[in-house]
């Protein structure tokens, strides 16, 4: 997909719907048999709705950008079917509200993006890699991800309750943005966890996030970074870090190395001992809500896959106390977490465990993002570096709760450090 399909660009070339709808419609031609990024798409459906937007009176700050819609999302003429027998053909006839936001102003909704069954599952699904077919995209936002890497679609919404949205990010060499937790309204979205499920939103380009923390109406700050020079950066490594490849210790070594070239000051920062606990919470706190979110689909659904009649069981063995202990510790974990992140500009960290693995039969490894899902803060994966087997390996940039307009900043001034490193070979 050629570069002016950007958000920033479409809206500054005042190009109509109507040309972005062509441009992806032939994109998708051309990659979709490959890549196998959509769950449902009409190339007729978006030539009508590109007219219907050009035929606006006013232009919105999305007009006509596509934006690909992960299909536990809700759409009102699409269908939504979790990649689940029992809702073939589903349609809500509603869109969710961040599609209704997307929609007002002027996004031009291409299709429904692959995902795993509910968004729940890391067992893989048909979509590959688009960077290497032979690889998985990631998930649980496997289409999401990879559509916008194949450039059949300028945005694409995710979601994310483990690693859905980040770890994809990653490994398809795109831009991904975990906002704070419940910034932007989840309604309409399937639920897994009410405590970790957050939209996930994937681009080309680091600014179209700030056009869309715009258009989701996030707060603003008066004191956001205009260069990395000064910059007061915590590396945590995090208690996950011993799964990580020796790719990832490289590729960190190598990021810390350009940021301080550029003026930054990196520090690296333990955790304190607490945080250690955060994926056990996690893991508990997720068989608790997800045992909730699953009861009705195990029970009327005799042939189900048995990952979830294991959820449904509890088969973990999960007690009230133990669930207790968990949410107790999150809770606090996210008020340390505010205090020592306070103490600097921005948290860089890994955004995956290494490139994206050989194979569709899982999505990867979740485990560097988890933690954050659970403190509910915003984490924005920037790309740029490469792992031996010239995949991608993203870096997070991982901001207070309610501070996405600081990760976004700070990622994107990274990015471009990383972008011209890259560059110069």
């Amino acid at each position: 997909m050629p570069d002016q399909m950007t958000a920033a660009t479409i809206r500054a070339r005042g190009l109509s719907a109507t040309d972005t709808a062509e441009t992806i419609i032939t994109a998708i031609a051309a990659r979709e048999p490959e890549v196998r990024a959509w769950a449902w798409f009409d190339a007729e459906a978006l030539r009508a709705q590109a007219a219907a937007l050009d035929a606006r009176p006013e232009r919105g700050p999305l007009h006509g950008v596509p934006v690909g819609v992960k299909d536990v999302i809700n759409t009102r003429d699409m269908p939504t079917q979790h990649n689940s027998p029992r809702y073939a053909g589903s349609r809500p006839g509603v869109d969710a509200a961040c599609v209704d936001t997307l929609r007002q102003a002027g996004a031009l909704i291409v299709g429904k993006t692959v995902t795993t069954e509910f968004a729940f599952t890391q067992r893989g699904s048909v979509t590959r890699n688009p960077l290497d077919p032979a690889r998985t995209p990631g998930g649980s936002s496997s289409g999401s991800g990879a559509a916008v890497a194949a450039g059949m679609a300028s945005l694409a919404l995710g979601t994310q309750t483990g690693g859905s949205t980040i770890r994809p990010a990653s490994y398809n060499g795109v831009w991904g943005w975990k906002p704070t937790w419940n910034a932007i309204s989840r309604e309409g979205l399937k639920m897994y966890s009410a405590t970790c499920d957050t939209l996930g939103l994937y681009s080309r380009d680091a600014g179209d996030f700030e056009i869309l923390a715009d258009v989701f109406g996030l707060f603003g700050l008066s004191d956001l970074p205009a260069g990395l020079a000064g910059l007061r950066v915590a590396f945590m490594k995090t208690p996950t870090w011993p799964l990580c490849e020796p790719s990832v210790a490289a590729t960190m070594d190598n990021a810390i190395a350009l940021l301080e070239a550029a003026g930054a000051q990196v520090t690296e920062v333990a955790l304190p001992a607490p945080f250690d606990g955060l994926a056990e919470a996690h893991a508990s706190i997720l068989d608790c809500e997800g045992r909730a979110a699953l009861l009705n689909e195990v029970r009327t659904t005799p042939d189900i896959h048995d990952e979830f009649r294991a959820k449904v069981e509890n088969r973990r063995g999960e007690t009230p106390d133990s669930l207790r202990a968990a949410y107790r510790l999150a809770d606090a974990c996210r008020g340390q977490f505010d205090d020592i992140a306070a103490e600097f500009d921005i948290v860089m960290t890994p955004s995956a465990t290494g490139e994206a693995p050989l194979g569709l039969d899982s999505t990867g490894d979740a485990s560097m993002n988890s933690m954050w899902t659970l403190l509910q803060v915003p984490v924005v994966s920037a790309p740029g570096l490469t792992g031996p087997a010239g995949m991608p390996i993203g870096v997070s940039f991982v901001a207070r709760r309610y501070e996405d307009r600081r990760a976004i900043a700070v990622a994107r001034l990274a990015g471009a450090a990383f972008a011209a490193a890259r560059a110069e070979g």
